[in-house]
């Protein structure tokens, strides 16, 4: 993506982002431009001073990127069940940064340990059982390959921590392009 393309998902995000916690209209967002219209998955998280106040994406849409990216943000503000009792607040709107993590497709992988830290994400699968951690995880904890999909199978999918070597387990890849700036300078 180039930087105009960037920008203009960021603006999308901050505008939705304070409709939604303003309780005000939440802008319809469009564009012209091939990019912004692809389908393709994402993420948004929302930080106050490094501290994670919301993440929520998804791995696949049927609507563009644009539209997703408003949705997705109005999930990691209102629905993360992590923050279900300490939603964010008008007043920490301008303490907000706002992070987008554009998604490659999954891809996946019978050699987990493949996998490149600080480039590709996981989302590991079993059952009804899934969980997933963004490329910028390992990058952001200093874990190792082993640690960085152990805690993804304990922490986020709920399973033991060496599921991730069974066979009945699906680990899949994937890369993720990932921009972001703080609320108040979009």
């Amino acid at each position: 993506m180039n930087e105009n393309q960037k920008q203009t998902l960021l603006k999308v995000a901050r505008d939705t982002l304070e409709a939604v916690i303003t309780q005000k209209e939440k802008p319809v967002p469009k564009s012209d431009d091939p990019e912004l219209n692809s389908h393709c998955g994402c993420f948004v998280t929302l930080k106050n001073h490094d501290r994670l106040r919301g993440c929520i994406g998804r791995f696949i849409s049927d609507i563009p990127l644009i539209e997703l990216i408003s949705e997705i943000t109005i999930a990691s503000a209102t629905e993360d069940h992590r923050f279900a009792g300490n939603r964010i607040q008008a007043s920490e709107l301008n303490k907000l940064d706002i992070e987008i993590s554009v998604l490659s497709p999954l891809k996946k992988t019978d050699k987990p340990l493949s996998l490149r830290l600080g480039i590709d994400g996981i989302y590991i699968k079993r059952g009804h059982a899934a969980g997933c951690f963004l490329p910028q995880v390992a990058t952001e904890t200093g874990w190792t390959k082993e640690e960085f999909l152990s805690y993804c199978c304990t922490h986020k999918a709920g399973l033991e921590p060496d599921a991730w070597k069974e066979p009945e387990t699906e680990v899949n890849l994937f890369t993720a392009e990932v921009f972001g700036a703080d609320f108040a300078k979009i």
